[in-house]
Order: C-alpha cells, then sequence, then structure tokens
C-alpha cells in the first residue's frame, strides 16, 4: 500500500505507537492501515450420504475440484457466508449444522473455515465459478484432482468423522509445500 485510503497521502512503514508489527501508516494523517488474515468460508454439503463438490472454473487450480467455499463477505455471519457460497458456487440450498474445520495458511494470510450442512433437496446447478457440480460417494470423491490442501484435510477429517458416528471440531495448519496441492 503506497497511499491512504482516507486520505491519499504516502505511506510509510514503521511500528506504530503500542504496537509490535510494521504496519503502513499514512504520512498526513496518521491513519494505521492493519491488513489482516481474509477468511475463506466453506460447507461439506451432504445429500443422502453424498458430498457436493464443484469443478472450479476460475484460477487459482481452474478445473479442479473443491467444496463449495470463497471469501467471506463484510456485514454477513460465517454460515451465512457458507450458504451463500454454496448457492453461488453449486446451486443448492443447505441447513448448516455446525462449524467442522478450521484451517489457518499463514504463509498466503488466509484462514479456512468449514461447515457441515445438508442440502435441502438433490438440486444443483453450476454457478458463474464452477464448470460443473456433482455428488460424491467417498469412494469416487476425486482425491488426485482436489484443489487445495485444506479441502483434502477436511475431507479426510469429515468421513473419517462420519465413519466413527461422531462429529468433532478440527484445527489444522499448513505450511509451504511446494509439491502439494
Amino acid at each position: 500500500m503506497s497511499f491512504c485510503s482516507l486520505c491519499g497521502a504516502g505511506t510509510l512503514l514503521r511500528i506504530p505507537p503500542g504496537d509490535n508489527l510494521p504496519r503502513q501508516v499514512c504520512s498526513h494523517c496518521g491513519h494505521i492501515h492493519y491488513e489482516n488474515p481474509r477468511l475463506i468460508v466453506g460447507c461439506i454439503a451432504e445429500w443422502q450420504g453424498r458430498i457436493l463438490l464443484c469443478r472450479r472454473a476460475i484460477e487459482p487450480r481452474l478445473g479442479y475440484w473443491t467444496l463449495p467455499a470463497g471469501f467471506m463477505e463484510n456485514g454477513e455471519t460465517t454460515a451465512d457466508a457458507a450458504r451463500r457460497e454454496t448457492i453461488e458456487e453449486a446451486g443448492a440450498q443447505v441447513d448448516i449444522d455446525a462449524a467442522f474445520a478450521i484451517v489457518s495458511i499463514a504463509h498466503i494470510n488466509q484462514i479456512h473455515l468449514f461447515y457441515r450442512g445438508q442440502m435441502r433437496t438433490p438440486a444443483y446447478q453450476a454457478g458463474e465459478e464452477s464448470l460443473e457440480v456433482g455428488l460424491f460417494l467417498p469412494d469416487d470423491i476425486p482425491w488426485h484432482d482436489l484443489s487445495f490442501r485444506s479441502v483434502k484435510l477436511c475431507l479426510e477429517a469429515y468421513l473419517a468423522d462420519r465413519r466413527c458416528g461422531n462429529f468433532g471440531f478440527h484445527e489444522h495448519e499448513l505450511h509451504p509445500d511446494p509439491g502439494a496441492l
């Protein structure tokens, strides 16, 4: 960030008084511009034992399969974001059960939060950001064509919990791995 979003003056990278990290600070009005991790929210939507997946129509990872998920918008709850993303990407209505997994990805300033959800009907259709959408039995999930490590971790934990009949909450940290998803 080179210019203040409030007054347009130049910014300087410095540690503000009372802080311990460098921030972009306006050289004119003194406004501190905080940059915080972005929250990606998604849903493991299920219909009669099948899991809803979307094949991405956008980068990154165009053509790979993912859970319906995306950036949370201001003014919505995390559960609202999970419902909205499922509608936008997969055309499916879901009832949210509970938060299921959180994945911290500090090296790209992201946090991925996944909810468990039940589809209201078996109806779905590809949204603007999806090439296609499908319901998959666990053995049919395209594991080698999943878009992101966070999605793979989430699905593995979900299926393990489902086999046990007891859903918990899962927390993971991902670190740079150039050879992985």
